[in-house]
């Protein structure tokens, strides 16, 4: 595994280029650098059979989000509504910024 700082963030609205879900946008809702991986809201979903426990009395079947690969997500140009690659821009105090190729447009800052 990797320990490399992933180019995209947890809010960020992406769109899935591979897998089953291909072509469908959704927000990042959590990140999971050390795997290289996100899990984006509402897509890649799994069902998981569960047995009844005090949490869950009923058990059953949950579905929820799986993690994706970092490499099957692009993020989603502000201005173009496209997907597009992240590059980082200095500003004029020094500060980085991140910004889309497409259309230079500032997504947010990078620390």
């Amino acid at each position: 595994m990797s320990k490399r700082k992933l180019q995209v963030k947890t809010g960020d609205t992406v769109m899935i280029i591979a897998g089953k879900d291909k072509g469908k946008t959704g927000k990042i809702i959590a990140a999971q650098p050390a795997k290289d991986r996100v899990i984006v809201e509402g897509l890649n979903q799994v069902k998981r059979h569960t047995k009844p426990n005090q949490a869950n009395p009923q058990g059953g079947i949950i579905t929820k989000e799986a993690p994706i690969h970092v490499s099957n997500v692009m993020v989603i140009d502000p201005k173009t509504k496209e997907p597009s690659r992240i590059k980082k821009v200095q500003q004029k105090d020094g500060s980085y910024v991140r910004a889309t190729v497409k259309s230079d447009s500032i997504i947010d800052n990078v620390k």
